[in-house]
């Protein structure tokens, strides 16, 4: 019972963290109206201020998962939290386009090693058949962060100005930060207690090479599959859901913030829905890793062939349902390719083999971003929204990335043995 207890109190700690990693994450979207003006820039300039975040969280991938199998992921984490919470500040304090350029940067390293470093200790002290499930749960811990990110976000930036909404971010984030370095411990066999048995741990086997991890990683043809899949799906979450999905509700729909908000927030619904059911789905239901990212898949280029065909004149209801489906197509579905990710390699090196993979997530938001501000700002603007004829240029490009993610999900590999 005590381990139960002592290995959940770690995992809500490291999910809290992740909430504030998706509000960073994703708050652009919301707030981009008042960057716009704040800092008198166009869209081009928006999208490179909002992957500021993804330039630097994508390069620390791969240290961060090397030092989450060698350093320790609770070393790791609260150093670069506190980063984070700096970041955050300064973004809220920023005088200048540049500088809060900066600061974005600044706010996606520090939260760069979250992601990786958690799932490295859920590994630890959650068994091959928890995993999936649990993984589940932490996705769906950052969905309510996706959450916070877009109508709470707009009423707090409409009554207290989007400067100290920041500023209070940072400080929540050195809080949780300073309880990470109290409460959470990597292993359980660093701890008298044990967690449930994992074969794939082996008692006293030597650590790997520091660098050897990322060299089996990145020789196996499955992990290419599965990041390549990442660089197109996660990309459009981040791009479109995580920037652009706001001012084209604002423009092509006339909508109000708070009503882009609520609508933006069906993603983050979908994401607390999705992430347990799609962990259950694969674990006890299908019984496949494969399977379910192929059928997600299918579901994504479905639904974007909608947004694509009807992109000006779809009801809001259906708006409704069409993002609830994508928070779960493009951001639960992580869950499931993620743990793919890690089944495919020994437990030593999960912290290398994750963060290798969800560095081409962040890929695809670094290139995404700004290439639709690019071809908004080509198409040019009325007045001072983007018409739907633009809006529907960049829907296009979606489309078309996202059934290159459908083709590639089909050579990813199956993980889950029916006999697990």
């Amino acid at each position: 019972m005590e381990t139960l207890h002592s290995r959940w109190f770690i995992f809500w700690i490291l999910a809290l963290q992740y909430l504030f990693v998706y509000f960073h994450r994703v708050c652009p979207a919301v707030v981009a109206p008042e960057l716009v003006k704040t800092f008198q820039i166009s869209g081009t300039s928006l999208g490179i201020l909002a992957s500021g975040y993804f330039y630097s969280y994508a390069i620390m991938q791969i240290p961060v998962g090397l030092l989450s199998d060698s350093w320790g992921a609770r070393k790791t984490v609260t150093l670069l939290g506190f980063i984070a919470a700096i970041g955050a500040v300064l973004f809220g304090l920023a005088p200048t386009f540049g500088f809060a350029t900066l600061s974005r940067v600044i706010v996606g390293f520090g939260v760069s090693a979250t992601f990786v470093c958690s799932l490295k200790v859920i590994a630890e002290w959650y068994h091959g058949k928890e995993y999936a499930r649990t993984m589940g749960l932490f996705m769906a811990i950052g969905g309510i962060g996706w959450l916070s990110a877009s109508t709470p976000l707009a009423i707090l930036t409409q009554n207290f100005g989007w400067r100290a909404a920041f500023i209070l971010t940072g400080a929540i984030t050195a809080v949780l930060t300073i309880l990470t370095w109290l409460i959470v411990v990597d292993s359980p066999n660093k701890k008298v207690i044990r967690a449930p048995d994992d074969t794939v741990i082996i008692p006293g086997k030597p650590k790997r090479k520091f660098f050897s991890g990322i060299v089996l990683v990145l020789k196996d043809k499955h992990f290419w599959a599965i990041a390549i899949w990442l660089f197109f799906t996660e990309g459009t979450l981040f791009s479109f859901f995580g920037l652009w999905a706001g001012p084209y509700l604002l423009d092509t729909y006339g909508m109000t913030k708070p009503g882009a908000g609520n609508i933006l927030s069906m993603i983050a619904v979908g994401m607390v829905f999705g992430g347990p059911s799609l962990g259950y789905l694969s674990d006890k239901i299908v019984v496949s890793r494969k399977k379910v990212l192929v059928g997600a898949s299918i579901c994504n280029f479905i639904v974007w062939s909608i947004m694509v065909t009807f992109y000006n004149i779809l009801p809001i209801p259906a708006l409704f349902a069409i993002f609830f489906v994508m928070g779960i197509t493009t951001s639960s579905i992580i869950v499931i390719a993620i743990t793919n990710v890690k089944e495919l390699f020994p437990l030593q090196i999960a912290g290398t083999a994750i963060g290798a993979a969800n560095l081409f997530s962040f890929f695809g938001g670094i290139v995404f971003q700004p290439l639709i501000g690019y071809i908004l700002d080509n198409a040019g603007k009325i007045g001072d929204a983007y018409p739907p004829s633009a809006y529907r240029k960049a829907l296009l490009v979606f489309l078309f990335i996202n059934c290159l993610a459908l083709i590639v999900s089909f050579f990813s590999k199956e993980t889950l043995k029916k006999t697990a």
